[in-house]
């Protein structure tokens, strides 16, 4: 399996927990102390970390830091859109899709030769 392929599927494997882990207590945990979504949030970004840190190891074999980073951005907010919408039940924003592109921006330059 290629590079691009192991690390970008790692990544949002690991952005879901991320994305659970940051913003799943602000719907499942309102009613609790914030030091219990802290610890419960901190049990979920392990999972996160876990996933994470050999993505960025496989990937760094091949692509710069700023590289890395730009796909994480992206990962990050194609994981986000869909939480947000169904998970956390937001309603679909114009402004995902600006950001979007800006970031459609970022990949064109972080990966231009």
């Amino acid at each position: 399996m290629p590079v691009l392929l192991k690390t970008a599927f790692l990544l949002v494997l690991s952005n879901v927990f991320m994305t659970f882990a940051w913003y799943s207590h602000l719907k499942n945990l309102s009613a609790k102390k914030w030091y219990i979504a802290a610890l419960a949030s901190w049990g979920i970004a392990l999972f996160e970390y876990l996933i994470q840190v050999p993505a960025n190891r496989i990937g760094y074999t091949q692509f710069n830091l700023g590289q890395l980073k730009i796909l994480q951005e992206v990962i990050t907010l194609a994981v986000f859109i869909p939480f947000a919408v169904i998970y956390m039940k937001e309603p679909l924003k114009l402004n995902y899709l600006w950001a979007g592109l800006c970031l459609v921006g970022a990949v064109y330059f972080v990966f231009k030769a």
